[in-house]
């Protein structure tokens, strides 16, 4: 009775933990939502600067790390602005109606938005008709943002 119960609790356990994480509407892996790296950085420094973990900040239920303090502020003050589209799943993926990961150099600012892809090739592929993948993928996000993700 006592293994039953133990089973029981540890199948709780792990469901409750795998079904946070496999629906988290952020991209974040150990190191971080969008692996650890800046947001910031790619419109201030224009390209991928990783963060530190001297400075985070916890939004939308994940930890962003930035690469100074300036940047931590900056996005503080306008999260909605510096945080990648789709919550930094792959754009391309989105615009296929599912969430895919993301390599921290496959990115492109549009119109003042982060998008970010699996890899440089499908970054190419993307910016092909970027106004109709991004058009695509912003009708996707609302249902796909909640389902699963397997990494």
């Amino acid at each position: 009775m006592k293994v039953l119960r133990l089973f029981l609790l540890i199948s709780v356990i792990l469901t409750a933990c795998t079904s946070k994480s496999n629906t988290a509407q952020i991209f974040v892996t150990d190191e971080g939502a969008i692996q650890g790296y800046d947001p910031v950085a790619y419109f201030t420094q224009e390209q991928p600067v990783k963060g530190s973990k001297e400075f985070s900040f916890k939004h939308a239920d994940q930890i962003w790390y930035f690469a100074s303090a300036e940047n931590l502020e900056v996005f503080k003050s306008n999260p909605e602005k510096y945080a990648p589209q789709f919550g930094g799943y792959c754009a391309y993926g989105m615009s296929r109606g599912y969430k895919a990961k993301t390599e921290p150099d496959a990115w492109t600012i549009v119109n003042g938005k982060l998008y970010l892809n699996y890899n440089t090739d499908v970054r190419n592929i993307w910016n092909e008709k970027q106004s109709e993948f991004i058009e695509k993928a912003n009708a996707n996000w609302p249902t796909v943002k909640t389902t699963s993700f397997e990494n």
